[in-house]
């Protein structure tokens, strides 16, 4: 009786697996990832123009490819729900303008070379999946950097990147969650230290 039980139970479980995967359409979502970075990442950090002019380019490409309200929701966590509408809109709009910053310097790294797309590999959150990429690095090991992106319909976003396997948006949740705890402004003061290290 047990046995027959547990089986049931895999069963159950193992098809909504199936189905969960099923919904997502992990072609296109590399596709996507591949446009993003050959027409998006490559032309902009091979691109012989000054970093002004690379921030530009890294907002347009971050307005169109990444769903930046989910990935705001996530990094504040739960105080995503105790923050005020102006909170969150302000938050987002200081976390976007950073990250601009921060991943047009740091994708400088790979200039002069090219994402290798090695396969993707299922994801537990509902309508994900993660797009498996190399980076050929000269006199080291490749650079691993892992997209993950979330479906909606027939639409694909990038929600987070996982460089050498550190994700940048949980990086970026520990960092925010830790700085409120700590700050007798909590998000206010979290705003206020992102907007003055978007001045430096």
């Amino acid at each position: 009786m047990k046995k027959t039980i547990f089986t049931i139970l895999f069963a159950l479980t193992f098809s909504l697996s199936n189905a969960a995967l099923a919904s997502i359409d992990a072609q296109k979502a590399e596709d996507f990832v591949k446009k993003t970075t050959q027409e998006g990442l490559t032309d902009i950090i091979n691109s012989n123009v000054s970093q002004a002019e690379k921030d530009k380019r890294f907002e347009k490409l971050f307005n169109e490819a990444l769903d930046l309200k989910f990935i705001g929701q996530f990094v504040l966590g739960r105080n995503w729900r105790t923050a005020t509408p102006k909170q969150r809109e302000e938050f987002i709009e200081t976390y976007r303008q950073l990250n601009i910053k921060t991943w047009s310097k740091r994708f400088d790294e790979f200039k002069g070379k090219e994402f290798i797309f090695t396969g993707t590999s299922p994801s537990n959150s509902k309508g994900q999946i993660f797009i498996n990429t190399e980076v050929p690095m000269e006199q080291a090991k490749p650079a691993t950097v892992v997209w993950r992106v979330k479906q909606n319909g027939n639409t694909f976003k990038i929600v987070d990147i996982i460089i050498e396997n550190v994700s940048l948006a949980i990086t970026a949740r520990n960092e925010y969650t830790a700085f409120i705890k700590k700050s007798p402004e909590g998000i206010d003061g979290l705003i206020k230290d992102m907007k003055a290290k978007l001045a430096q």
